[in-house]
């Protein structure tokens, strides 16, 4: 009796005319558009700026993609380097080969220069990419069963995936680890998701938890495959990278829910001019000094006596008698009035030191 399986297709590639179309540059592209497509979604829902994730992600896919194949050759370099290879299919990037660790680690380093560019804190933007980057993995994991590569021990099961003859590789149906990883990634995806709405994850905890949810299936899927890899006291590379960066995800998650509680109440500044920039000098106290004309003396005003112009002629003032108004000539107040114009000093606007303070 014929067992049911997961057929693979007979060729990564379509030419479209002279122009190949790969399976597996395909999948990564799809992927990194789901990404900032729902990155963008959730960074506006944080109080950023539409097209802000698409701006950073120009600097952090391109680092992403030289890290995560550094990371494959350098430890897979045999496959590269060794007797008989040829170390220009290093370069061959849509044969397959990135690793995620190389990835994540290089794809930081751009989206940190392109968030200090924008002025933009990069836990922040992390914790807003991180179900998207989930999301983009599951895409990828597809592109290693157009190149049908990366499989599990052989099985009989109904949804093991067929592998035809090939360099390295014997025909038989395997473990399909792409559609297990592939399905660990959406669920992942999922619960970061559900964290951040149900506890207000921040300060990069959301993009941590990610970390940690991917790392524990990590381990398990990576010790069903039957590639060549390196071990480590008997343990494949990837489960020991795994386990460390779990364990350096959830020491994050803790440390940081202690010292920096909450979300961030701004995740992007405000562009300056306009309202945002008239809000923004408030807040930095470089408002403009208000108009106190009206509560400054001139000159004048400084040598009028006490009750305005009644003092100087004799005028009445509040429809009372003046005092003085009898008592004083008028071409001895004109004098008066004179001496004080010229000795009084320069009323200064308040709050503003004398000129020969000013350094």
């Amino acid at each position: 009796m014929d067992l049911a399986y997961i057929p693979s297709p007979s060729t990564g590639v379509i030419h479209l005319g002279p122009i190949p179309l790969r399976g597996y540059a395909f999948c990564i592209i799809i992927g990194v558009f789901v990404a900032v497509w729902l990155g963008n979604k959730r960074w506006i829902a944080r109080g950023g700026k539409p097209g802000t994730v698409a701006d950073i992600a120009v600097w952090a896919v391109p680092f992403g993609l030289v890290g995560g194949r550094l990371y494959h050759v350098i430890t897979d370099y045999q496959l590269y380097f060794g007797e008989g290879r040829n170390w220009v299919d290093a370069f061959k990037i849509w044969e397959g080969g990135l690793g995620i660790w190389g990835a994540i680690a290089l794809g930081a380093v751009g989206a940190w220069i392109g968030c200090r560019l924008r002025g933009i804190p990069l836990p922040a933007w992390a914790d807003a990419l991180a179900p998207g980057i989930a999301i983009a993995q599951a895409f990828g994991r597809w592109g290693n069963w157009f190149n049908q590569e990366l499989y599990g021990r052989a099985t009989d099961l109904p949804w093991a995936v067929k592998i035809s003859e090939g360099p390295n590789r014997l025909a038989g149906t395997y473990h399909p680890t792409f559609l297990y990883e592939s399905l660990w990634c959406l669920g992942v995806a999922a619960l970061v998701i559900w964290a951040d709405r149900r506890f207000k994850l921040g300060h990069g905890r959301a993009f941590a938890l990610y970390v940690a949810a991917y790392c524990l299936g990590r381990v398990w899927i990576e010790y069903m495959r039957v590639d060549e890899a390196h071990l480590i006291l008997g343990l494949r590379l990837n489960v020991w990278t795994s386990i460390v960066v779990f364990l350096l995800a959830v020491v994050y998650l803790v440390l940081s829910a202690k010292l920096r509680p909450g979300r961030e109440a701004v995740v992007e500044p405000v562009a300056s001019g306009g309202a945002g920039g008239k809000d923004a000098a408030a807040a930095d106290g470089d408002d403009e000094p208000e108009d106190k004309s009206s509560d400054t003396a001139s000159p004048a005003d400084a040598a009028k006596p006490e009750g305005g112009e009644a003092g100087a002629t004799g005028a009445k003032s509040e429809g009372k008698p003046s005092d003085t108004a009898d008592a004083v000539p008028a071409d001895a107040a004109e004098a008066k009035a004179t001496v004080l114009t010229k000795d009084a000093p320069t009323a200064q606007p308040e709050g503003e030191a004398p000129e020969a303070g000013n350094r």
